[in-house]
Formats: structure tokens, C-alpha cells, sequence
């Protein structure tokens, strides 16, 4: 998505002009940690509901805020409706089970004795539980598997992508690589090579490589090591090709990846990060959305007139108007915040003015029920252009 710059300001993000379009498949949202983003995709998936579309919310945020705010107890592996929506659309949604997904995966492609032999592994169990950058490839593997399944059946028509917190949001992108890293490094391979022809040259040292290693890792590690990848090797090809069709999928123009931030300096060089990122890897970006903006009721009053005037009615008439000085200051305070807010916006979109912006203004409470998040959806569709 492209946008042009008309007197001073960046051209609105038109979130219902995007939700409502058929030819978007998959809504990526992604930023940094406490801006919104989960709310965000929530809200979004509510309202292309609302709007006639058949939704499901995916969440790979560990945290449980998205199933609380849809009204459900809990959140797993398997799409549950949502209940309370209107509209002639559906709405699912469902939180990535790490392990689960990946004995799924085990289970699917490979035979039932290679699977019990890799399901009972001990190494296996680790990696799949809690082995660095297996949560981003096996969402990887759950959005291929949500697609497919929306392709062949019809299920749904549009899915929503709640990413995890800070820049690993964006690590879901380089999963196969570091998974095939992993998986096909060279000293795994030397695990799995056999001793004959020229590697009988190598077998002496290598045997004293791997002595001092069942020393360090205890004997029992490394056979749990070489006896998962051996079971493991004719399945990762498969794990490859998947986890590359998937990146490829991200690419289309069917996908739409939406930066969520704060008109807060960390949050916006967070975003700064992934539009730059998604452009680098040629990822679409439809849009950003700035959350928490503060509203600013006496645009003609500015700060230093709100602080003037509290001043003065303290000097000259001291203890009769109380309240209205104390109103001028917190107007004030508001003032200031709405000031720096917008000089921060206002770097942000001079530095990408191709990146289309809406804002949404701070709510008074936390969103809570999924009548927070129609709200902050309606939000979202009649929101000022960021400038």
C-alpha cells in the first residue's frame, strides 16, 4: 500500500476499507510489548465479523488477555466461536499450543511408529516445549495449517494474526532458517554420518570429540540427541518446504501486515523497526495504528494559557475558584502530552510518509468484554489521519 502527502499529512489507514476487501486473506498484527496489539487484533477480528466476514483470531502471545476480552474462559489449540457478536459473520478464535502443534505435525507426516519413537524422545520433548524459536516456527506451521484448512473447507475467509510482544514478533519470519540451522548444522550431520570411505579418516578424532562431549552432557543426552535426528531427518524436509511456503504466503497480496504502537518514543522506534523490516523482506504493510492518543478537547487552549490562567485566578482570587484552577492545570498537563504525542507522530510519518496512519484516543479503562472491543474497532474505522 502506497499513500501520497496532502497539506502536512499522511494519508488515514482505511481499516474498513481493508477489512472489508475480499482479496485480504491474512491481517498480520505486530509491536512492540503494552501498546495494544493484542486488543487491536482482537478488535479487528470483531469487527470484519461485525461486517460479514468468517474470522479467526490466532494468538501467539502467551498472555491470556485475548481470551478474557472475547468473553471465553480459555484459549487452546482449537478455534472456539465467539459468542455475543453481531453482523452476518463468524468469529473464532483460538491461542497457539507450542507442543501441541508440533506433535500434531509429528503425527501427521510420519508413520505411527517413527512418530511414537519421536513423541517419546526426550530431546524431542524439550525442543518441542521449550527450545528457543520453536513458538515462531510452529506458528508458522499453525497459519499454513489455518490456510489450508480455510482454502479447502471454506471455514473461514479471513485470518488474524496476534503476534508475540517486542521484536520476536517478527522472528516467526526467520523460524525455518533457524530451525534448518538447527536441525542441519554441521555438527548434528557429523552425529548422522557414516564411518566408512573418507570419513574413516575422521572417526579417531570424532570419537574423542564426542568421549569429551558425553562427559560434559552426560552419555544419555547425546544418544536422546542422535536417536531424535535420526527419527527426525525425514520429516524435516517437510517441516522445510511448509515453513517456506508459509513466508511466501506472507508476501502475497493477500496479506496485510499492521504495525500497532504508542505515541511513546520506545513504541514508535519499535515500529520504525518493523515497517523498515516488513519493506526489506517485501512484506505488505497496509497501515499503523497509534494507540492511546490523548484527546485534546480545547485545541485553542493551549498549555501555557491554561497554566496563565490557573495562576491568576490563584493570585488574584485565592481560595474562591479551586476547582476551576485545578481544571486548567490537569487541562494543561493533557496539553503538554497531546503536544509531544504529535511532535513524536510527526517524526514518525516524516521519516515514512508512505506508511498510511490512524489514531485511536486513550479509552478511560481497559477493554474487557466484547463490548470494549466494538468500541475500540469503531475507533479504529473513524480515527484521524496520524500528522
Amino acid at each position: 500500500m502506497t499513500s501520497t502527502r496532502a497539506r502536512g499529512r499522511t494519508r488515514r489507514f482505511d481499516v474498513d476499507a481493508l477489512l472489508d476487501d475480499p482479496a485480504t486473506r491474512i491481517l498480520v498484527c505486530c509491536g512492540s510489548g503494552g501498546v495494544g496489539k493484542t486488543t487491536t487484533a482482537a478488535a479487528l477480528g470483531l469487527r470484519a465479523a461485525e461486517r460479514g466476514r468468517s474470522v479467526v483470531v490466532l494468538t501467539i502471545d502467551p498472555a491470556r488477555r485475548l481470551a478474557q476480552a472475547l468473553g471465553l474462559r480459555e484459549l487452546d489449540n482449537t478455534p472456539r466461536p465467539v459468542d455475543g457478536t453481531g453482523g452476518s459473520g463468524d468469529l473464532d478464535a483460538m491461542m497457539l499450543d507450542m507442543k501441541r502443534t508440533f506433535d500434531e505435525v509429528v503425527e501427521q507426516h510420519a508413520s505411527p511408529d517413527k512418530a511414537r519413537q519421536i513423541l517419546d524422545n526426550p530431546f524431542y520433548q524439550a525442543l518441542s516445549s521449550s527450545f528457543a524459536g520453536t513458538q515462531e516456527y510452529m506458528a508458522m506451521e499453525k497459519l499454513g495449517q489455518l490456510h489450508a484448512q480455510a482454502e479447502s473447507s471454506g471455514s473461514w475467509d479471513l485470518i488474524v494474526v496476534d503476534t508475540p510482544p517486542s521484536r520476536s514478533a517478527l522472528d516467526f519470519l526467520d523460524a525455518p532458517e533457524h530451525l534448518s540451522s538447527l536441525l542441519d548444522g554441521r555438527f548434528i550431520r557429523l552425529l548422522l554420518a557414516p564411518a566408512r570411505g573418507p570419513a574413516r579418516l575422521l572417526s579417531a578424532g570424532f570419537g574423542a570429540v564426542t568421549a569429551a562431549l558425553n562427559k560434559v552432557l552426560g552419555a544419555q543426552v547425546l544418544t536422546d540427541v542422535k536417536t531424535f535426528v535420526a527419527a527426525f531427518d525425514t520429516l524435516f524436509g517437510g517441516f522445510r518446504q511448509r515453513a517456506e511456503h508459509t513466508y511466501a504466503l506472507l508476501q502475497e497480496s493477500g496479506t496485510a501486515f499492521v504495525v500497532v504502537a504508542t505515541p511513546e518514543p520506545d513504541a514508535l522506534r519499535e515500529a520504525t523497526y518493523f515497517v523498515e523490516r516488513l519493506r526489506a523482506d517485501r512484506m505488505p504493510l497496509a497501515g499503523l495504528v497509534v494507540n492511546r492518543v490523548q484527546p485534546d478537547p480545547l485545541p485553542k487552549l493551549g498549555a501555557w494559557l491554561a497554566e496563565e490562567a490557573a495562576l491568576r485566578l490563584a493570585e488574584h482570587h485565592p481560595g474562591e475558584h479551586d476547582a476551576a484552577a485545578g481544571l486548567l492545570r490537569v487541562h494543561a498537563e493533557r496539553a503538554r502530552i497531546r503536544h509531544r504525542q504529535d511532535r513524536l507522530r510527526r517524526g514518525f510519518t516524516a521519516a515514512h510518509p508512505q506508511v498510511p496512519c490512524v489514531e485511536v484516543l486513550s479509552l478511560p479503562g481497559d477493554v474487557h468484554d466484547v463490548a470494549g472491543l466494538r468500541r475500540v474497532g469503531t475507533l479504529l474505522s473513524t480515527g484521524l489521519a496520524a500528522g
